[in-house]
């Protein structure tokens, strides 16, 4: 039984906090150039440009990509042969959350009372955390800043099994389209099909920590995402939603087994500043 600290998990949380906000992932730079050469449009280009000027900018300077820093969603995989010790462990990612938005100067945006008061809890916590037992003896800790207006335009789908493919690609398209510029495109797409409707949605955003264009394994779900990809960015929305060719940089999915009479699509759109990183303890 391999033992970490709850006081390891405070340090690594904190310091995943800033450095999502912080620093874009390689992955997402590269998109952002090869997205910038493939447009078309001299104003979609200039945008374009301008947002890889920013990602250095936040780099060089150590400050935030984005004034909206996001919720704190925490993915966990917790190996079963992993034992959190002197402390629970979702109180430890809380407190890092804590400490990093708070020792970081980070924007806290959680409020409680969502339909009442809405009082800002002045230190972005609670995180939303979701929790995996894997085999092993590591714990896995990924952490995702997820801006409000992006959040905004998440849709759910429950379609009838005989719809198929063609009507999933109609969901996708008609999502990215009605939410126009609202998510800050260019986008990174996540699609969760299949499972209930709580676990497309969950799948919808896991997929957004796949390295940006990774195809799916599965090669038909890899043929779905490039169909999606091509058909979101003929709409002609463009970078910031002020018109050009690339409104998404991927479409990511995920499909798990589901009931013989659902067919659940959830669709999770991530903006440009596609914010999350990751440690193993």
């Amino acid at each position: 039984m391999k033992e970490i600290s709850a006081a390891l998990v405070i340090e690594t949380v904190a310091r995943l906090c800033a450095e999502a906000n912080r620093y874009l992932g390689e992955d997402v730079l590269a998109a952002l150039r090869r997205a910038a050469e493939k447009e078309e449009s001299p104003l979609g280009r200039e945008v374009l440009e301008q947002l890889l000027e920013n990602a250095a900018i936040a780099a060089r300077e150590d400050i935030p990509l984005c004034q909206d820093c996001g919720t704190a969603v925490v993915f966990l995989e917790i190996g079963q042969d992993v034992h959190v010790r002197d402390g629970y462990l979702y109180d430890a990612v809380n407190e890092g959350v804590r400490r990093g938005y708070t020792d970081n100067y980070l924007r806290k945006s959680i409020v409680v009372k969502p339909f009442s008061a809405r009082r800002n809890t002045a230190d972005n916590t609670p995180a939303v955390i979701h929790a995996d037992i894997v085999p092993g003896d590591c714990l896995k800790i990924s952490l995702m800043a997820k801006g409000g207006g992006a959040e905004n335009m998440t849709r759910l789908a429950m379609l009838r099994p005989g719809e198929g493919q063609a009507s999933i690609l109609d969901f996708i398209t008609t999502v990215v389209s009605e939410a126009g510029g609202k998510p800050c495109p260019p986008l990174i797409v996540g699609v969760g099909i299949g499972g209930t409707a709580e676990m497309a949605l969950i799948s919808a955003k896991k997929a957004l920590l796949r390295k940006v264009g990774q195809p799916s394994a599965d090669p038909e779900t890899a043929a779905l995402e490039k169909k999606a990809l091509r058909r979101i960015n003929n709409l002609g929305l463009g970078p910031l939603g002020w018109g050009g060719r690339i409104t998404a940089l991927a479409v990511h999915a995920v499909t798990v087994p589901t009931h013989l009479a659902s067919l659940p699509v959830a669709v999770n759109l991530q903006c440009h500043s596609a914010r999350h990183k990751e440690a193993v303890l």
